[in-house]
């Protein structure tokens, strides 16, 4: 999709569940800048700082504070906004966080997905719907290829398998009653997201991220800590996976044969292990420009005895390619060179989170 294809979003109704999070923030203002009429359905930013707020994207949008389990304050949104197209991003996806609350994350992930699934039901104005889910809703066998669509689902941590679970509820949805609707309904299974704005516990960059900025702020030495140096997961830049969503969303609103069920990952040079990622975030602070003058970033590994995550997953994204004529704009060597750029210019200009978006927008979809 480049800036031409994302006419199409113009005057167009969209509501985006999971919207003040850091993925639908980046979603947000992409469909701002396009000229979509947009409303976000979601709960008070997820972290502190947050992206959503830094950037001012509440002034820009309908913003409406809703939780994905109170299906009658859902239907009211529905009905009221009368959406042509729904993005659901909605979700608990913090791995580690399921293990602490494996019934809120089942309650949100699943029964979430239940009630938009009814709202697109119960409201005919819905012509595209697309689920963001995980690339960790396949069975893990730890092989060394990636995952294809038709491969089983089932999750091993609460998260993966509800988010699997969301799955088998909007496939159920699409066979029960989508097929005697005029709506075209896809899900999308992403791989590791990493951009600038991400604040999220437990996810590496972000924890590159904190351990730079206290290097600056508190003088201290920078330092990441790293789980699992070992384990290998398919990282992508944010823009990565919006841009297939949108072009998605965009295909199957014009014509319904484009529904499907999708990976979403990086070419398989960019499938790297936890380690491999952290020397080069640390090779891209440490090469020049701001702040390098406070010293330079390592890390050290330190497993803290956590509960069980996969070693080895990636996926196999043929299908995107095939259907859309889709290949990644930036590889992970760009994509870690933006998250550098983005958190540098945060620091030095809070003013500016909003315009670096827009530009690393720009420079994107040009």
């Amino acid at each position: 999709m480049n800036k031409k294809d994302l006419e199409f979003y113009k005057g167009k109704k969209v509501l985006v569940t999971g919207h003040t999070g850091f993925k639908g923030s980046w979603l947000c203002q992409i469909l701002i800048g396009a000229g979509a009429e947009v409303t976000g359905y979601s709960l008070e930013p997820p972290t502190n700082p947050s992206l959503f707020e830094e950037a001012g994207i509440a002034e820009k949008i309908n913003h409406v504070v809703g939780d994905v389990r109170d299906r009658e304050k859902l239907m009211k949104v529905f009905q009221e906004v009368q959406p042509e197209i729904v993005l659901h991003l909605a979700a608990q996806p913090i791995v580690r966080e399921s293990y602490k609350d494996p019934v809120g994350t089942y309650e949100t992930n699943v029964m979430g997905t239940v009630n938009i699934c009814e709202a697109v039901r119960q409201n005919p104005c819905v012509k595209s719907f697309l689920n963001v889910t995980t690339d960790k809703v396949y069975k893990n066998n730890e092989w060394c290829w990636g995952y294809r669509e038709d491969e089983p689902l089932d999750g091993y941590d609460p998260y993966s398998n509800s988010k699997s679970c969301s799955e088998l509820v909007t496939h159920s949805y699409i066979n029960s009653f989508y097929c005697d609707m005029d709506v075209a309904v896809s899900t999308a299974r992403a791989g590791n997201v990493i951009g600038g704005g991400d604040f999220a516990p437990d996810r590496i960059i972000p924890d590159c991220v904190r351990a730079a900025e206290k290097m600056i702020s508190e003088d201290a030495p920078g330092e990441i800590i790293v789980r699992n140096p070992y384990s290998t997961r398919p990282y992508q830049h944010v823009l990565e996976p919006l841009n297939i969503y949108l072009t998605i969303a965009k295909a199957q609103y014009e014509d319904k044969s484009k529904a499907g069920f999708y990976n979403v990952g990086p070419d398989d040079a960019d499938c790297v292990t936890t380690g491999d990622i952290v020397d080069k975030f640390c090779g891209a602070w440490n090469s020049g420009g701001l702040f390098t003058d406070k010293g330079s970033m390592s890390w050290v590994n330190k497993h803290d005895g956590g509960p069980h995550e996969a070693n080895f997953l990636k996926l196999d994204c043929s299908l995107i390619k095939q259907v859309f004529g889709w290949k990644p704009v930036w590889n992970i060597d760009k994509a870690i060179e933006m998250v550098v750029k983005f958190s540098k210019r945060r620091i030095a200009e809070p003013d500016k989170v909003a315009d670096e978006m827009i530009e690393e927008i720009n420079d994107f979809f040009k």
